[in-house]
């Protein structure tokens, strides 16, 4: 079994990397998610003081995902259709992106590009699967590697490993492992850490701590973690669609996926062909 991290291990490999402050106006927007009756006309009025959030917001409402048969252009429209906990979810992502665009995040477009990829697949997945946790599902599709630029902006040579990473993995090596000898840390640690600082749900946070773990979760017959195992099940379905190991490892074939994918599909009841036609039709969707 693989070596996992001594909580010290953690703490020493962590005090190189900058977690990014969480930005202000996702406070405000949490304190207004908390209380007893949010008013969505607050919230609003918040989103739309910014118009880089505001864009995004109304990019993702009117996407294909959604179906709506009008275009939405009022940000008032958007949070009451949305509600409140979608909303701070999706800003919670959009956030995060706007907290890490210094010169060495500017050069990953393509792993912001897959992350929103991700999310609206993880989002679309949930909805045909019947899951209770849409929300949750696409914040961690938009998060689950938010270590990754973090990463790269501590150890330069980061993207070579993570490749290498990504090659080797499969039944004996996970994804982190590659990380873990290298660097003494890895990107789904550093991922976990950022989410909980950032406030993301308990849920969320766990999923993205585990996301590299997914055969030792899987291989568990017993009826614990639930809800890890639906959350994750759904993003690695959703990574698989979106071909993440081509992105961000450099592998045209999905090493991870191959030793985890019959586990996964036995957990939400699909058959191999179920799977390939919701692959299809997510695809045409425009995800990928």
């Amino acid at each position: 079994m693989p070596q996992e991290l001594s909580p010290e291990q953690i703490q020493q490999a962590l005090q190189g990397i900058s977690v990014p402050p969480q930005p202000q106006i996702m406070v405000d927007l949490q304190m207004e998610q908390y209380m007893p009756d949010p008013d969505l006309e607050v919230i609003a009025r918040l989103i739309a003081q910014d118009p880089g959030l505001s864009g995004s917001l109304l990019k993702i409402v009117n996407s294909p995902y959604y179906g709506l048969s009008n275009k939405i252009a009022s940000i008032q429209r958007a949070v009451n259709l949305l509600g409140s906990r979608s909303i701070i979810n999706l800003i919670n992502a959009q956030s995060i992106k706007g907290e890490m665009s210094d010169d060495t995040i500017v050069t990953l477009n393509r792993f912001w590009d897959t992350a929103q990829d991700v999310a609206m697949t993880c989002l679309t997945l949930a909805k045909r699967t019947g899951s209770q946790t849409v929300d949750e599902a696409y914040a961690l599709g938009l998060f689950h590697d938010c270590g990754v630029p973090l990463m790269l902006k501590r150890f330069p040579d980061y993207m070579a490993v993570l490749e290498e990473a990504y090659a080797c993995a499969g039944p004996e090596s996970r994804v982190v492992d590659t990380e873990n000898r290298v660097f003494n840390t890895n990107h789904a640690v550093v991922g976990y850490y950022t989410a909980k600082s950032w406030r993301l749900p308990e849920h969320v946070t766990d999923a993205i701590a585990n996301h590299h773990n997914a055969l030792a979760i899987f291989s568990d017959e017993s009826a614990r973690n639930p809800q890890l195992k639906n959350l994750l099940a759904i993003l690695k379905m959703a990574e698989h669609i979106c071909a993440s190991c081509r992105v961000l490892g450099n592998q045209v074939d999905d090493h991870e996926w191959n030793s985890i994918g019959h586990l996964v599909l036995d957990h939400v009841g699909l058959s191999d062909y179920d799977f390939e036609s919701l692959k299809l039709s997510i695809r045409e969707l425009g995800a990928h």
